[in-house]
């Protein structure tokens, strides 16, 4: 990566796809609002969790202690764990290549998140991948925070999100930002062996865990021997 200036036509890249992502995520925080309410939070409290938690899956998984009592506790206690856990690997890679101090450190660290790592990771140039951090995390953050208050407030009104494609709006925009990566047939294979693992272990893993596993067995497979050439 390079420290240089910052080409045009790369910003101009970067800011699409880290609007893109924003929207496609912060779109799906509408569910998390209409589901907050229905299992009995107030506006007030689901406003709270999104602008203080800040972690969809943790989110959720509250939601579902709150709305199934403590029966549902230990699956999502498990998910939230292992969320936090990802999180935290996530800002082990990026607190060198964001190269942040003091309050813009804090910052850096609330807006850590699937989105925000994929798009920063996903570029050449230093100064494009810290451009990308920023510009996704702070929409997925304002929009998410703006479509949890619509969701509180019109409930169930606006029917299941899955109606609406809400569900699959973030994965499409992950598959766009993947898919220019696959260049090579290593990184089809790593893809492909991570997507199978996903989905065999889903039926049985709490929200969340799969892709943990998923991402796992993406690094396992990267970082395998390889066969010298013959």
């Amino acid at each position: 990566m390079s420290a240089g200036a910052l080409d045009r036509s790369v910003r101009s890249v970067v800011l699409r796809q880290g609007l893109s992502v924003g929207v496609a995520t912060g779109a799906y925080g509408v569910s998390f609002g209409a589901l907050a309410v229905a299992a009995g939070l107030d506006v007030w409290q689901a406003m709270a969790l999104s602008a203080l938690m800040f972690t969809g899956g943790s989110q959720f998984a509250f939601v579902g202690i709150v709305a199934g009592g403590m029966s549902a506790a230990p699956a999502a206690i498990a998910a939230s764990s292992m969320l936090g856990i990802r999180n935290g690997l996530y800002a082990l890679e990026l607190t060198q290549l964001l190269g942040v101090r003091g309050l813009r450190r804090l910052a850096a660290a609330h807006l850590t998140i699937d989105e925000s790592t994929a798009v920063a990771m996903g570029q050449r140039d230093v100064r494009a991948a810290r451009l990308g951090f920023w510009v996704t995390g702070a929409s997925v953050y304002l929009l998410w925070n703006a479509m949890t208050l619509v969701g509180t407030l019109l409930g169930n009104a606006i029917g299941d999100p899955r109606t609406w494609g809400l569900d699959a709006a973030a994965c499409a925009a992950f598959t766009a930002l993947l898919w220019p990566r696959l260049r090579s047939r290593e990184a089809v294979g790593i893809a492909a062996a991570a997507a199978v693992v996903a989905v065999a272990v889903s039926p049985t893993l709490p929200p969340g865990i799969p892709v943990v596993v998923a991402a796992l067995t993406a690094l396992l497979a990267g970082r395998a021997p390889r066969r010298p050439p013959t």
